[in-house]
């Protein structure tokens, strides 16, 4: 027979009932509030009860949310494998390492996709516009500051406005000579840098130029 341990026994070495069933009570205490860890074959309420112990929510609604993660069916996943809070936070904060600077690029990109229309819309055409950046690069590093001109250029709306400045200091090219007489071809070629012509295609004034090229080299 093993030998009782001293704490069970009395002074007289007769076995301490009162202090072996005292500490019986305190273990089958104990033990009642032992978490088992669940098995394939446990059943809901055991494998429930493990959940609630270390940190698993009772339904997928109290899941910390995400801003770009945020989806329903995503949390019921989380709370079928069993999950924590914790670690919800913790795998957004990864998904967010990852893919941010992918998600930063996706917007840039579609920005840039919706400036470029804007403009097209703006001049009328990709070839007008090409056009209208060379002249505005030109006119840019002619009469406005490196740093305010790259700001300005930042947005679609910058850009036009520079157009517009543009447009209001560049004067409109006139000659005094009538529809009947010769244009040089320096003069007929400064009004081609017309917006009226390269721009609006106003009829009267390319019928103009045309004309005046023909005169000059037929």
């Amino acid at each position: 027979m093993e030998q009782v341990p001293e704490k069970f026994l009395n002074e007289n070495g007769e076995l301490n009932t009162s202090a072996l069933i005292k500490s019986y009570c305190e273990l089958e205490k104990k033990m009642g509030t032992m978490i088992s860890v669940p098995s394939a074959d446990s059943d809901d309420s055991t494998k429930q009860k493990f959940n609630r112990a270390i940190g698993v929510p009772d339904n997928a609604s109290e899941y910390p949310t995400n801003s770009l993660f945020d989806d329903e069916s995503v949390r019921e996943k989380f709370h079928e494998i069993g999950l924590t809070s914790k670690q919800v936070e913790t795998i957004y904060q990864i998904a967010e390492d990852f893919l941010q600077p992918a998600i930063k690029n996706l917007f840039e990109m579609q920005n840039e996709t919706n400036a470029i229309n804007e403009l097209k819309n703006f001049f009328g055409s990709t070839q007008k516009m090409n056009d209208a950046l060379k002249e505005i690069n030109a006119f840019g590093e002619k009469f406005l500051p490196a740093s305010a001109f790259d700001e300005l250029c930042s947005t679609p709306q910058g850009i036009q406005g520079i157009y517009k400045m543009m447009q209001s200091m560049e004067p409109e090219v006139f000659t005094n000579k009538s529809g009947d007489e010769n244009l040089t071809d320096d003069e007929l070629r400064n009004m081609m840098k017309n917006p009226k012509y390269w721009r609006d295609q106003d009829p009267e004034y390319v019928r103009k130029i045309e004309n005046g090229f023909k005169k000059l080299y037929s």
